[in-house]
């Protein structure tokens, strides 16, 4: 049982991540609180797809002499697909953090419900 879960130790990580970012994501009103928690999914993601391409005992996928074996390399595919994930993320947030400071600049606030009800009061005014 302990070997399992010394074993499986990113992947219990990742999923502990994943679900404080979720709960942060769920629970709180505040804009960049909601973002951070969002990274922090991203980070729990990226985590775990790092830990599942990795096989002990395999090295990196560099041929270093012609004819050498494949079957002893790490598979590239899951470190294309976090770095790509990183790009986006980056991209993602960057987006959110210019949407947030575009409603701080109009409404003066970044809770969400105080957002809501001054963007209802305004198109009832309007």
């Amino acid at each position: 049982m302990i070997n399992t879960v010394i074993e499986m130790r990113y992947e219990i990580a990742s999923f502990i991540l994943f679900a404080i970012g979720l709960i942060c994501l769920i629970t709180d009103k505040h804009l960049i609180k909601k973002i951070i928690g969002a990274g922090i999914m991203d980070s729990a993601l990226f985590l775990y797809l790092a830990a599942g391409g990795y096989t002990a005992g395999r090295v990196a996928p560099i041929l270093a002499a012609p004819g050498a074996d494949p079957g002893k390399y790490i598979s590239p595919v899951p470190s294309g697909l976090v770095l790509t994930g990183i790009v986006v993320s980056v991209s993602t947030l960057a987006a959110l953090l210019a949407l947030t400071y575009s409603l701080n600049k109009k409404y003066g606030t970044m809770m969400i419900d105080e957002i809501i009800e001054k963007a209802k009061q305004e198109v009832k005014d309007s």
